[in-house]
């Protein structure tokens, strides 16, 4: 995420933090390597200028030339401005209304529809209500179809009418479907085209008039960079909406859009998708992403989704099972299964501070736990439960069954012995060690 604007900011800023002389003149030309590592990421040249315009007038007021670490502040203004830029707080959902209606809209291929089922699972799962998809595109070949789909998968009620083809009339009977079934949000996938046309936009403006959402919403693919922002413009001027969603922000995004969208259209970032499972939607934090654009991570999100999959009973009987020296590898695959949950690898690294910057070059495949799992569900159950007992015989079979070499097998057992001797070091009292040991090697 946003991984080339991070390494030009940080080139960019280079300078300013280390301990050497700081001056007026290196301030503005630090500055102006900002302002094209924001022009390169597809960010409006006037917020680009105005951006770095600002920046320099509160360094140099608050006398960044004569501070100790004057690195360290110009970071902190360079920060603080992006996540205001941003939008500065995350703003929620509106949830008011029985039921609450949210009305999405955003030109086709920009993910609506399988955001709108991210949108419900989070709302299922995380706000405990009851929501219903209602499938309003009638154009779009199997449109329909596919929020049928992704509302299995979620198990999400889906309500569609395919012998009308009248949005307004199928988003007005979804409603009513809701009202007498119990459901208290009403999500609304709506038509797109491949561009912004007067027919689309007049059928949208029906429908947003008919209902009346509490939550009007606008997808955009983040890809699109500066082209994402004029068409939230567009969009806003007719619907007026209430929040953006930016979509596939795990893929090789420039980051404009981002930046750019709040101060173009003055309406907040609400939602972010970061991959393809129908968990991978976060709620927006300017002030984490600027941290994440700066190349500081987000310890604070990493730690929230860690929480999501942790289960206090399991990890009473875990805890025992260590110190009891009774962690095997079904254990240890049932963790791999919370760490999968929690995202994609590439975002859950880019979101621990610095291993974003080291981890660059190398390309972290979704499946990288593979491997491991093929060559544990190898083993028989006792070899799971008691690992010492695997030996040459048993190695060359745990290979061949899980279609790996034996160097694999033997790197996965050093991998894990010296894994669990890190954990008992954690339950006999060693984590503070351990803690200083880390700091030390920082």
């Amino acid at each position: 995420m946003f991984n080339n604007l991070s390494e030009k900011l940080d080139k960019a800023l280079h300078v300013l933090k280390g301990h050497g002389s700081i001056t007026e003149v290196n301030v503005a030309e630090t500055l102006k390597e900002v302002r094209r590592a924001l022009l390169d990421a597809d960010v409006n040249y006037k917020i680009a200028k105005d951006f770095t315009k600002t920046v320099k007038e509160k360094a140099l007021g608050q006398d960044v030339l004569t501070t100790l670490q004057p690195g360290q502040l110009m970071v902190k203004i360079v920060k603080d401005e992006l996540t205001e830029l941003m939008g500065g707080d995350a703003e929620g959902i509106n949830m008011s209304g029985t039921p609450t209606v949210i009305l999405m809209s955003g030109l086709q291929g920009s993910g609506k529809t399988t955001f709108s089922g991210k949108l419900a699972n989070y709302l299922k799962n995380k706000k405990t209500k009851k929501p219903l998809l209602v499938a309003c595109d009638v154009y779009r070949p199997a449109a329909v179809d596919q929020l049928h789909v992704v509302g299995e998968q979620i198990k999400v009620d889906v309500y569609s009418d395919k012998g009308n083809t009248d949005p307004v009339a199928i988003a007005q009977a979804g409603i009513a479907h809701a009202k007498a079934n119990g459901h208290n949000v009403v999500i609304i996938d709506t038509a797109g085209r491949l561009a912004v046309d007067e027919a689309m936009m007049t059928e949208i403006s029906n429908i947003h008039k008919a209902i009346q959402p509490q939550e009007t919403l606008f997808v955009v693919d983040s890809m699109t960079g500066q082209d994402a922002v004029n068409t939230a413009k567009a969009f806003n001027d007719v619907l007026n909406f209430d929040g953006v969603i930016l979509t596939k922000l795990d893929g090789d995004t420039r980051g404009g859009a981002a930046i750019s969208i709040k101060s173009v259209v003055n309406k907040p970032i609400k939602f972010i998708g970061t991959g393809e499972k129908m968990e991978a939607i976060d709620v927006f934090y300017p002030s984490r992403m600027a941290d994440r654009i700066l190349g500081m991570g987000d310890v604070v999100s990493l730690v929230e989704r860690a929480q999501e999959q942790f289960d206090e009973q399991e990890a009473r009987k875990l805890q025992k099972k260590i110190a009891k020296n009774q962690f095997g590898f079904d254990d240890f695959l049932k963790q791999i299964q919370q760490i999968k949950k929690m995202g994609n690898m590439k975002d859950l690294i880019g979101m621990i501070p610095g291993a974003g910057k080291m981890m660059k070059n190398i390309d972290i495949d979704d499946d990288a736990f593979k491997g491991i799992e093929a060559i544990i569900h190898s083993m028989t159950p006792k070899e799971r439960a008691n690992p010492s007992i695997i030996n040459a015989s048993r190695k060359k079979r745990i290979g061949k069954g899980s279609g790996t070499s034996v160097q694999e097998v033997n790197q996965l057992l050093k991998q894990f012995d010296q894994m669990s001797k890190m954990m008992k070091m954690m339950q006999g009292g060693g984590g503070k060690r351990m803690m200083q040991a880390m700091k030390n090697m920082r």
